[in-house]
């Protein structure tokens, strides 16, 4: 699998580290009344068959965070885009 990374180009997986599902949205609150979303957000995640947005980290290149679009099922990689800040 190569990842197509927007400043370094088209690299081997063994550059990059996958960093954790995309899509899962850290709680704002650090209060006790939070502690069932605190649950979910550390414990739970989806098993998703299909498309899903990933973070992957390219630690041998030039550090850049990546929210990569993966078919699950066939490990087609659909788009490649600079992460968000604040993730």
């Amino acid at each position: 699998m190569r990842i197509n990374c927007p400043y370094c180009g088209a690299r081997c997986l063994e550059e990059f580290t996958y960093r954790g599902d995309a899509t899962v949205k850290r709680p704002e609150s650090i209060d006790e009344s939070a502690r069932d979303a605190w649950v979910d957000y550390v414990y739970l995640r989806d098993n998703p068959a299909g498309l899903h947005k990933e973070l992957w980290h390219h630690g041998a290149g030039c550090h850049s965070w990546l929210e990569v679009t993966r078919n699950t099922v066939t490990h087609e990689i659909v788009a490649v885009e600079l992460a968000a800040k604040g993730r």
